[in-house]
């Protein structure tokens, strides 16, 4: 038995392009006899609660959502909740219930995300029902990318066209740390296969940093709106958008100007080291002092071969390490960035951020070749210490 009257809460999508609503979530709501509001959510993960029950549940709360479409902005998208658990009890051929309900509001299947949840209860029936959907015109939407079901050969056989993703890795990852390159890898992935990005659970501005970093195209969260029961207006967070990405711009021109202070100063060590490596390296090179950033230097070869040991300054002393002699390093990303864009113009080189493999840590890597174009020399930075 469930209590209450099935209601649709909406949640927007912010446009990070313009900062106006372009579309809207619903979620499902219960409202008592005494107005009280609250969350579907748990019903969906009790046991006592029959899957008949549910069903209709899920069916009025979209019913409800799509009734009230018609007081939204038409340029605006509605997104609705898809459980595969409901597919799996479909007949062949049976026509689509979500799309009969939309005939039976006149709405344009144009205007609907069906948002794909639980992956891990998904039918075998499910590409089918999603390509009938797709077919229809609708879009198609997979929740939670990146939580443990939402394996890639899914989205492949899926084929979306917007991945969200998880709200609790996102926001994991947009403290740092290894879940940030994870996320970051699945959105660049989502933007080569031609995905749209959600970012949803933003309620810090530096989420909104990191979902900006990850090029999502629409950002969903507390830090502008919590579910209501009424339409926002379309320009409701224009300005508030429009002041936080400017923060965001001018933090990222800060990191590049600290870039460009730092290509000055390798520049100028480059200088320095470049004497002292024609005399083979000499334990004289002087203490990095201005160059707390600085890992180690040494050398290779144009083909890519380690050449030198690696100098590491440790404990106030220049340190060799020779366990990396005659290792190739040709293939790695940052090596081979370095040899492409050094080689021509015999110019400074900087490698984009890697995290090493041996030391574990984030690393930028500085190459300039020497002797004629026969040796490389190569400085590792501690991107961190940035």
């Amino acid at each position: 038995m469930i209590n209450g009257q099935a209601i649709a809460f909406f949640q927007p999508f912010i446009d990070t392009a313009t900062g106006l609503i372009a579309g809207v979530e619903a979620l499902g709501r219960l409202r008592q006899e005494d107005g009280a509001v609250s969350s579907v959510g748990p019903l969906f993960v009790d046991p006592k609660v029959s899957p008949s029950a549910l069903r209709r549940l899920d069916r009025q709360i979209r019913d409800n959502a799509l009734s009230r479409l018609d007081e939204a902005p038409a340029d605006w998208f509605l997104s609705i909740n898809i459980s595969p658990r409901w597919i799996s009890r479909l007949r062949p051929s049976q026509p689509l219930p979500s799309l009969k309900q939309l005939r039976a509001h006149g709405i344009a299947p144009e205007r609907i995300v069906f948002e794909i949840t639980e992956l891990g209860g998904a039918s075998l029936r499910l590409p089918e029902v999603v390509q009938r959907y797709r077919e229809a015109g609708a879009r198609i939407a997979i929740d939670d990318f990146g939580a443990g079901y939402s394996q890639l050969d899914r989205v492949l056989a899926l084929q979306p066209d917007i991945l969200k993703l998880d709200m609790r890795l996102f926001q994991e990852a947009a403290r740092g740390g290894p879940s940030g390159e994870v996320v970051k890898a699945l959105a660049q992935m989502a933007e080569k296969t031609g995905c749209w990005i959600i970012a949803e659970g933003v309620e810090t501005e530096a989420e909104l940093d990191f979902a900006l970093e990850c090029g999502a195209r629409y950002v969903q969260g507390y830090l502008f709106a919590r579910p209501e029961e009424n339409f926002f207006p379309s320009d409701a967070f224009v300005e508030r958008f429009a002041a936080l990405r400017e923060h965001y711009v001018q933090r990222k021109l800060a990191e590049r100007a600290r870039l460009v202070a730092l290509r000055q100063q390798l520049t100028q060590l480059m200088s320095s080291l470049r004497t002292l490596a024609s005399d083979g390296f000499p334990h004289s090179i002087p203490p990095p002092v201005q160059y707390p950033w600085l890992l180690r230097v040494y050398e290779c070869d144009r083909h890519g071969t380690q050449v030198s040991p690696n100098l590491e300054w440790r404990n106030g002393a220049w340190h060799e390490d020779t366990r990396y002699l005659n290792h190739n390093w040709s293939w790695r990303p940052y090596f081979y960035q370095l040899l492409a864009e050094g080689w021509e113009e015999r110019r400074l080189t900087l490698s984009s951020t890697y995290r090493d493999a041996t030391t574990n840590q984030y690393c930028l890597t500085a190459g300039l070749f020497i002797d004629n174009g026969r040796r490389l020399l190569l400085v590792d930075i501690d991107a961190a210490g940035l």
